[in-house]
């Protein structure tokens, strides 16, 4: 059985991280944020927008809320551009959608038993629980906080989980 310890545990580690993540963009210019350092054109404002949507996704429509303005998971269209700072799209309305999605991310997360059943269509095994997702978007945020830290530490050197490290 899995209990609440296993559930705040791994709420307060998604919470760590992001963290981590928006301290990756801080003290940046602007153009830093855009610029795509890696041959696939990742850029450190792009993994914040990408991390939000995929957590939209994963904590609404996987469990039958959907977030506002997040297309569906089929929209493959919508996708295109879920990795990129389009020029339109200021630092502050990425952070604010940020902001946003994880407040509702937080949300589903205190209503929800950690057992509650969720289904996640693009999934071999697409019949899941709120404790699958919660690891799966922990995993998937430490892997681009890794990015993240390779990202900044080609434009300024800083590397870390915190200032100073």
């Amino acid at each position: 059985m899995i209990d609440e310890f296993a559930k705040e545990y791994l709420h307060e580690e998604l919470r760590w991280i992001r963290g981590v993540m928006l301290w990756k963009l801080d003290g940046l210019s602007d153009e830093d944020l855009r610029t795509p350092l890696t041959g696939s054109g990742n850029n450190l404002l792009g993994l914040v927008k990408h991390l939000s949507y995929s957590a939209a996704r994963y904590f609404g429509e996987v469990f039958g809320r959907p977030f506002p303005d997040v297309p569906r998971w089929d929209d493959e269209a919508a996708w295109h551009g879920e990795h990129e700072a389009a020029e339109h799209e200021s630092r502050e309305d990425i952070l604010a959608f940020h902001h946003r999605v994880w407040e509702f991310c937080d949300a589903r997360i205190d209503e929800l038993p950690i057992d509650a059943p969720g289904h996640v269509p693009w999934w071999p095994q697409p019949d899941v629980k709120l404790f699958n997702v919660m690891v799966h978007i922990l995993n998937e945020t430490n892997r681009h906080a890794g990015h993240a830290d390779i990202l900044r530490e080609q434009l300024d050197g800083a590397t870390g989980l915190a200032p100073g490290d």
